[in-house]
C-alpha cells in the first residue's frame, strides 16, 4: 500500500510496544483480529479488507492507542483515501425489455384467482353445513 500507511503502521506498533501491550491484548480490547492488527502495523490492511473497513479498523486501533486520529488523517490524506471499486454496470436493452413485458403487470392475477377460489369454497362449505343442520 502507500508508504504513509506503512509509516503510520510502524508508529502504531512502536506505541503499542511502548505501552507494553501484546497484539492479543489489543484484540481483546478492540475486537479487531490479530491478523488484521498485524496487517495494519505492516501497512497491508487494504490487501485483506475493503477500504471502508480498513479505515475503520485503523481509526479504532489508533484511538485505542490514544492517537489524535483526526489530526493523523489530515496529515496523511493519501494513506486514508478510500479506494473505490470499479463496477461494470451493463444495463442493456435486455433490462428494458423485461420491464416493459406484457406479463410484467399481470403477476397478481393468480393470487386473486386463488383468493376467489378459497372464498367460494368457504361459502359452499358454510351453506352445506347449514343445510345438513350442523350450524
Amino acid at each position: 500500500m502507500s508508504e504513509e500507511l506503512k509509516a503510520f503502521g510502524e508508529q502504531l506498533r512502536m506505541k503499542r510496544e511502548e505501552s507494553q501491550l501484546t497484539l492479543r491484548e489489543v484484540e481483546n480490547s478492540t475486537s479487531i483480529r490479530v491478523s488484521f492488527l498485524q496487517a495494519i502495523e505492516e501497512g497491508t490492511i487494504n490487501n485483506f479488507l475493503a477500504g471502508v473497513y480498513a479505515i475503520g479498523f485503523i481509526k479504532q486501533y489508533g484511538d485505542f492507542l490514544k492517537f489524535d486520529m483526526e489530526k493523523v488523517m489530515k496529515e496523511n490524506p493519501k494513506a486514508f483515501r478510500k479506494q473505490g471499486l470499479e463496477h461494470d454496470f451493463n444495463y442493456g436493452i435486455g433490462t428494458l425489455e423485461m420491464r416493459l413485458s406484457l406479463s410484467g403487470g399481470m403477476k397478481w392475477i393468480p393470487n386473486v384467482l386463488w383468493a376467489v377460489g378459497i372464498a367460494t369454497a368457504a361459502v359452499i362449505v358454510y351453506y352445506a353445513f347449514k343445510v345438513l343442520g350442523f350450524l
